[in-house]
């Protein structure tokens, strides 16, 4: 269904059963976007071990309703460059330039 594979800028849930950690990690990576996910469990152990096998850039835990301004939200896959928030994100704002020089001797 498109819900479950679109990125959906509203309040939309998907929800749908799984046999397993394995197949829903799988049904979360079978997308071409990659910007945030939320893992709901009393166990943080293996919420940090399926969040490093998902493909998104923001992973939430517990919750889904807080940006931390320290942290980068960023996405990945066909989300998008680049990220808000954080360091990376007041990079993304500014243009850096570059000056290279060689001292010039007589």
């Amino acid at each position: 269904m498109r819900v479950m594979r679109d990125e959906s800028f509203g309040p939309v849930v998907g929800i749908m059963a799984v046999k397993d950690d394995d197949e829903a990690i799988r049904l979360m990576n079978d997308s071409e976007f990659g910007l945030t996910a939320s893992i709901w469990t009393q166990d943080i152990d293996a919420a940090l071990e399926i969040g490093a096998r998902i493909e998104t850039g923001t992973v939430f835990l517990n919750r889904a309703d807080y940006l931390d301004p320290a942290l980068c939200w960023t996405g990945c896959k066909n989300t998008g460059k680049g990220g808000a928030l954080g360091v990376i994100g007041y990079q993304n704002l500014t243009r850096p330039k570059s000056y290279h020089f060689k001292k010039v001797t007589t």
